[in-house]
């Protein structure tokens, strides 16, 4: 496995050195010198060491296992969130190595949780690489790779499988490879589409890119300390709560929309519940606003649109501080913090699925304790599920609520209140970013212990993987361990 792991390893990180090219040019363009051997020498050193190994193993193709695969993501993305982290590093911008990694961490795993306190007077290619890698991580750095290099054989599909959200991420093609260009191409057509559109609405090229980077994959790092809302743009933050939507529902759905496909999509049980939820948290947010007079009813549609679209999708832009909303309110914000988006889109949390699951076998249950003898399946997309579905969503259930409950303990031992421990664990876990109390939208990460700070790490991976990847690379990890030390 450890020749496999360093061959695919190169593989990726030469794509995502082949990422700094973006900040590279910004820091070019904006005339920021101290910057350009900041990004310029990671590129180059990760290029080298790309092509290096891509030539000595060129036609050497190993079929990688179930296992193997979910070992070989977790530390793949362990490393990509290093390497990350040396741009930031050197730019001089962050105060430590552990600050500097956990932006990076926050960026690829598109919680986009900050530590910086100050956003507008950053050099604009920090910022650029900042959202830049939440886009990368949004739709799955490995399943890019597997997009652009065929030569990780039968294992790219379990590569892909070990990366990608939710338990019904769909199929499109029989080929994996093609299927995740497919998805890609997707991915890169929205982000042009919505670049123009805030082009258009009054931002220039480089902010609407960068915030196209972060709606779409789904992060919430910005070019500027308020947020989209520093512009004064309301065409700005409809373009953003739009594709914050989009990219919250399963990117195969639109593969079938641009296939004709359309009754799969109409038929897609998640897709409704989602978009049930989504109007119902907007409907009842805009009615207590509004009764409580807070604002004017388009203001209020507006930033209810905005708030919703950016937690459900668990992305964090803030227009406005909903800590400042009323508490019932409050309260409907928190519960999207236990949902999250669509399986197989770029959003984090739970998914959308798991719960409609836990849903229908509840009226499952209900049906059976007033028909004993009835016979009761549980139907997704108009047929059958797998008999195991149900076990499987709640043992996932079970072990994100339980770190969720352990991080928010860290929390707690490291001097947080129980509002902004338990908060900060969901959006930890979520991958959601702003919380409550001293961590919520107008707060930041950067006065937590550096302990917090690492744990945190840990479970912003682990909720990007969700869950079962990083368990089981701890658990090869100690095996292998145990292993050495019986031997020796």
């Amino acid at each position: 496995m450890t020749y496999t792991l360093i061959r695919i390893l190169t593989y990726v990180l030469g794509i995502v050195g082949s990422a700094l090219v973006l900040p590279l040019a910004v820091a070019i363009l904006e005339g920021e010198k101290a910057m350009i051997p900041v990004f310029l020498v990671p590129m180059l050193l990760a290029w080298t060491v790309s092509l290096a190994f891509f030539v000595k193993a060129r036609g050497n193709v190993k079929v990688i296992g179930i296992q193997e695969a979910f070992g070989v993501v977790g530390l793949l993305w362990i490393a990509i969130c290093l390497f990350g982290a040396i741009p930031l590093y050197f730019s001089g911008v962050f105060s430590s190595l552990t600050d500097a990694v956990f932006e990076s961490v926050s960026g690829f795993t598109t919680t986009g949780a900050s530590v910086l306190k100050d956003l507008d007077g950053l050099p604009r290619s920090v910022n650029f690489w900042r959202c830049e890698s939440h886009w990368l991580g949004g739709m799955g750095v490995v399943a890019l790779a597997v997009a652009m290099i065929p030569l990780l054989g039968a294992g790219g599909f379990r590569l892909i499988k070990a990366e990608t959200t939710g338990p019904d991420k769909g199929k499109f093609t029989s080929n994996i490879a093609t299927t995740a260009k497919i998805l890609w191409f997707v991915y890169l057509g929205f982000t042009l589409l919505q670049t123009v559109l805030l082009k258009s609405a009054g931002l220039d090229w480089i902010d609407s890119l960068a915030h196209s980077f972060s709606s779409l994959g789904s992060g919430g790092f910005s070019m500027r300390t308020a947020s989209i809302g520093a512009y004064g743009i309301p065409a700005a933050e409809w373009i953003c709560a739009v594709f914050m939507f989009l990219a919250s529902i399963n990117f195969v759905l639109y593969c079938r929309i641009f296939a004709g496909r359309f009754l799969d999509v109409f038929k897609n049980s998640e897709l409704k519940v989602f978009v049930t939820l989504f109007s119902i948290a907007v409907a009842v947010i805009v009615c207590i606003e509004t009764a409580n007079g807070t604002a004017g009813f388009a203001q209020t549609l507006r930033s209810s649109c905005f708030t919703v679209a950016s937690i459900i999708s668990t992305t964090g832009f803030m227009t406005v501080d909903y800590t400042t909303w009323s508490k019932a309110s409050q309260i409907v914000v928190v519960a999207l913090f236990f949902l999250g988006g669509c399986s197989g889109s770029t959003a984090g949390g739970v998914k959308i699925i798991r719960w409609t699951v836990l849903g229908k076998q509840l009226a499952n249950e209900m049906r059976r304790l007033v028909h004993p003898y009835g016979v009761f399946s549980l139907r997704l997309n108009g047929v059958a599920a797998r008999d195991d579905l149900v076990q499987m969503t709640a043992s996932f259930v079970f072990a994100y609520l339980l770190l969720v409950f352990v991080t928010a303990f860290a929390g707690s031992l490291a001097g947080l209140d129980i509002t902004t421990s338990f908060t900060a664990a969901l959006c930890m876990v979520g991958n959601i970013g702003p919380a409550f109390g001293l961590l919520g939208p107008s707060g930041n990460y950067g006065d937590i212990p550096d302990a917090l700070k690492w744990w945190y790490m840990f479970a912003m991976l682990a909720g990007r993987l969700e869950i079962y990847t990083l368990l089981l690379v701890s658990r090869c990890f100690f095996r292998s361990h145990n292993q050495s030390h019986n031997i020796e």
